[in-house]
């Protein structure tokens, strides 16, 4: 890591790298207006965030997907939102001091179980934050967000077969896919269209792509892709008749 100063193009790098994106709570982490800090070198004081826990209950507990919503740099440290933070009057960002009269007990944004609620965390460095990236901010926090974690639809993808993980990858649809593998693949159809056949197999055709281009038609049987060709319309090629409007 460079002890240069930030420069600007790297604050943008580094809101940019950072905002919206998704992690997995390595611990517990516990909802909090006041950014629970955290080191450069990953270390952070566990007794100061189980106060927090006793006073404001979990935001997310180990396992638990968070996103960053919000990302502020200052002289020497680099605020996170999470979750949309802890919602109050004013916000953590403002520095703002909220007196409240009596006692009070947080109440989350959602209350349903497995589901994060909010809280802000604030990474620190022993002198002014110095030239570094995103993908090194996020190493720094990899002690209690893992960032690395592949989303439930890329821990699907990593179980299927190769040749079906391959096409996926490559954004194509090959012979013995389900519906949901060509989805991952290609998205969503332009059209669709079911017809039964004299023997009483129903096919379903999906078409991807609209003219003048490109277009795949993949074919159902049975729920699994049996067919896939593509045809590149009104460019100098000819494509097959348009299928009838879904029903």
């Amino acid at each position: 890591m460079c002890a240069d100063k930030l420069s600007f193009d790297e604050r943008i790098e580094i809101e940019r790298g950072l905002t919206a994106e998704f992690a997995t709570a390595k611990v517990t982490l516990p909802r909090s207006k006041k950014p629970l800090v955290i080191k450069s070198d990953g270390q952070y004081d566990k007794a100061a965030w189980e106060d927090a826990m006793r006073e404001a209950g979990p935001a997310s507990r180990v396992g638990d997907q968070v996103q960053v919503t919000r990302v502020l740099i200052e002289s020497n440290k680099i605020l996170l939102e999470i979750n949309g933070g802890v919602k109050g009057t004013g916000h953590w960002y403002d520095h703002v001091e909220v007196g409240m009269g009596g006692p009070t007990s947080p109440v989350g944004r959602n209350q349903n179980a497995g589901t994060a609620n909010g809280s802000n965390l604030v990474l620190v460095f022993p002198g002014p934050v110095p030239s570094v990236k995103s993908v090194e901010i996020k190493r720094m926090l990899a002690g209690v967000l893992d960032f690395e974690k592949h989303s439930a639809s890329a821990q699907y993808v990593d179980t299927l077969p190769e040749p079906v993980k391959k096409a996926i990858k490559e954004q194509k649809a090959i012979p013995g896919m389900d519906k949901d593998q060509v989805m991952l693949a290609l998205g969503k159809p332009q059209n669709k269209s079911r017809e039964t056949k004299p023997d009483g197999d129903e096919v379903e055709d999906w078409v991807f792509g609209e003219p003048p281009g490109k277009m795949t038609f993949v074919r159902f049987s049975e729920g699994k892709v049996i067919d896939v060709h593509d045809s590149y319309a009104n460019i100098g090629g000819t494509t097959a008749p348009p299928l009838a409007p879904p029903r």
